[in-house]
């Protein structure tokens, strides 16, 4: 069924969990995602990353998502995570996603204010809810290898407590020792900035760059008040890794399905993995 963000953060903070948030660019990344989430009967986050357009354009992939999340049993949110312009936000609302996030973390404070105001705005003509981010997380999604972030760079807790009473958003990304991509040495996460930015801020936090974060640190960030977590890199990984498996075991194939069926049975049992910690669940 399809579902907003607030409804499934909803869920998160009475069962005390995360939801896990997949980038879904392709048929198989989706299928993964969704059927692993009705396997286990919890609430996800299918999203689309605004530079995903050359993979798969919004207005293909789009559609798509909305009509598998209404059909599925269990609270599907249709996301756009990362969206750089309002024009991109605006698109995806009128396809039916029901969460979008805009990311001017990049531009000066005032600006991403009154962007992100416009953002909540227009989302909720559409009884959309939205996500924001203020600090920096590095590179963007998708960007590769060897990106530990800078502490100074980390979201400051007075500063993001202003920027949700200034905007009115539903949900606050912040940087607090995660990255985008592969990480090149173990992310040392602060978990009292982010403790304090929860009890500060009072909405659910959320954290990008999840991919490769330790079981311990994620169980440890989910009781600070983290209650959305992005994941996308490692799940893209195990299915590249399988794809380049059946190749070598089959070197005669002809169909391109059937490397693709490969690559989507690894990415499931990666989402598999990472629900079973973002939600404890009991193997």
């Amino acid at each position: 069924m399809l579902a907003t963000l607030n409804q499934v953060l909803k869920i998160a903070e009475e069962k005390q969990y995360a939801i896990a948030a997949f980038n879904t660019p392709t048929l198989e990344s989706l299928q993964a995602a969704v059927d692993k989430a009705e396997e286990h009967q919890v609430p996800v986050i299918v999203a689309h990353a605004q530079l995903h357009e050359p993979v798969t354009p919004l207005s293909v992939i789009g559609p798509v998502m909305v009509a598998l999340a209404k059909k599925a049993s269990v609270p599907v949110c249709v996301h756009l995570d990362h969206g750089e312009t309002l024009d991109y936000l605006k698109q995806a609302l009128e396809l039916g996603f029901t969460s979008v996030m805009y990311d001017g973390s990049a531009l000066p404070y005032e600006e991403n204010v009154a962007n992100t105001k416009k953002a909540v705005a227009m989302a909720r003509e559409y009884g959309a809810n939205v996500e924001a981010e203020i600090g920096s997380l590095g590179k963007a999604e998708g960007a590769g290898m060897a990106h530990e972030n800078d502490p100074a760079t980390y979201t400051d807790p007075s500063l993001a407590e202003q920027f949700v009473k200034d905007t009115g958003v539903d949900a606050l990304a912040c940087s607090f020792g995660t990255a985008h991509g592969i990480y090149t040495a173990k992310p040392k996460l602060d978990f009292p900035r982010i403790e304090k930015i929860h009890q500060l801020t009072g909405v659910p936090l959320v954290m990008h760059g999840g991919s490769g974060v330790s079981p311990e640190d994620y169980v440890e960030a989910i009781k600070r008040g983290v209650r959305k977590i992005n994941y996308y890199t490692y799940m893209a990984r195990e299915g590249t890794n399988a794809a380049k498996a059946y190749l070598k075991d089959h070197p005669d194939v002809i169909y391109y399905h059937d490397i693709a069926c490969a690559a989507r049975d690894a990415m499931k049992n990666d989402v598999e993995k990472a629900m079973s910690v973002f939600y404890g669940l009991k193997k």
